[in-house]
């Protein structure tokens, strides 16, 4: 069955070979980029690639919440429903520290962007078929500080990210549980893959950037993934596993995201 999905920061790496995947197997592939141009670029990419027309995109930047905002508006405009949500934008290493609104930048991306955007699409995927949201974690993960998370506090690069993508992890079972007829799952897609991002950061990679895209692909629309939920996928096990001990704590998650309510 043809599904209707929206893959974030698919312009390359892990999310532009996942929707190509996708579009090469008949689904309505909705891309996301910062770059107008590269976005066009990638979709007429695609399209020639996979012979399949049913690819189209938007544009915002993740690091603006008005931008998210902007594009949420457009996507409940553009579509009718959706499906598959793919929340795959992230960064690691950036030219500025904060964004415009004093937040960390890996925070604003990784989480404040797909937290916007997911609950801005909560009425489209309520009206698709099977839907499921698939947050890209990460294999690090580090106890998240209220006060980073405001801006109020500077950590390093690596543990910004670190906090950033437990944030996403805890938001995600939070999330699974207040929308229970939608399918949610965070997942590693595999650490070190050879993508931009893991160059810029270490300088190497361990593994190709399409054993990513692979588990991408498959938790979205293989069966053998349907109706599970609130759980946490590490591909470096190739299997559900435990994320980092503070997503179960319920204080904890609730203090998140009561924070992030008063910070959005």
């Amino acid at each position: 069955m043809e599904k209707i999905i929206l893959v974030t920061g698919s312009t390359d790496g892990v999310g532009k070979l996942t929707a190509a995947k996708l579009a090469g197997n008949g689904h309505a592939v909705y891309l996301h980029g910062r770059s107008p141009e590269k976005l066009d670029a990638t979709i007429s990419e695609i399209r020639t690639m996979t012979k399949n027309e049913k690819v189209d995109g938007f544009v915002a930047d993740f690091s603006d919440p008005d931008g998210v905002r902007q594009m949420v508006d457009q996507v409940n405009r553009d579509l009718s429903k959706m499906d598959i949500l793919i929340n795959n934008a992230g960064v690691f290493k950036s030219p500025e520290e904060y964004n415009k609104n004093g937040l960390d930048m890996r925070f604003a991306v990784n989480y404040f962007a797909p937290y916007l955007l997911t609950q801005g699409l909560i009425s489209l995927l309520n009206k698709g078929s099977d839907p499921r949201v698939i947050n890209l974690s990460s294999a690090a993960q580090s106890p998240v500080s209220l006060n980073a998370l405001s801006g109020q506090e500077s950590v390093s690069d690596w543990e910004s990210y670190a906090q950033s993508k437990l944030a996403l992890t805890m938001w995600s079972f939070h999330l699974a549980q207040a929308c229970p007829e939608i399918a949610v799952i965070a997942v590693n897609p595999g650490s070190l893959l050879n993508t931009r991002m893991v160059a810029e950061a270490f300088g190497h990679h361990r593994s190709s950037a399409d054993k990513g895209a692979d588990i991408l692909y498959d938790l979205a629309v293989s069966d053998k993934y349907k109706g599970i939920t609130g759980k946490y996928f590490d591909n470096d096990q190739g299997c559900f596993a435990q994320a980092h001990p503070e997503a179960y704590r319920k204080t904890e998650v609730d203090r998140l995201i009561h924070a992030t309510g008063n910070l959005i």
